[in-house]
């Protein structure tokens, strides 16, 4: 078994911002990420299957199914948006990376087809210095 990582890109706004927390401790803990107006990001998103390599074509995942796979439910919902606002699970969940993260994990596994590599990995880079993995 291999490892494929597809590595694909999206834009999105969003406001780290809990309605759990006062505005006072949302100012704390979110800091400048916590701006009213929000604030956006150039997304990178990696995703991980792992499977055998097919004899016939020497792939271990057919990368077209994948792209389409993750454009779908992925990058099309997320790209270009206002996260707390224009994608439903936002509304109550605070979009931060890990979150991001977890929602984009879901919607994959929602709909993995059962003849596909396994997913693996999934990761979300924020920013140069904000990376996470699940």
């Amino acid at each position: 078994m291999l490892r494929v990582t597809r590595c694909y890109r999206f834009a999105a706004s969003h406001r780290l911002h809990s309605h759990q927390l006062s505005e006072e401790e949302n100012q704390e803990v979110y800091g400048k990420c916590n701006n009213p107006y929000g604030h956006g990001h150039n997304y990178m998103i990696a995703i991980s299957v792992r499977g055998d390599i097919d004899p016939a074509t020497g792939r271990a995942v057919d990368l077209t199914r994948l792209d389409n796979l993750v454009n779908e439910r992925v990058v099309a919902i997320f790209d270009h948006r206002n996260l707390n606002e224009e994608v439903p699970v936002f509304a109550s969940v605070v979009p931060t990376a890990e979150n991001i993260g977890m929602e984009a994990r879901r919607r994959l596994e929602e709909v993995w087809p059962a003849n596909f590599p396994a997913l693996e990995k999934v990761r979300v880079q924020e920013t140069q210095r904000n990376i996470i993995e699940l």
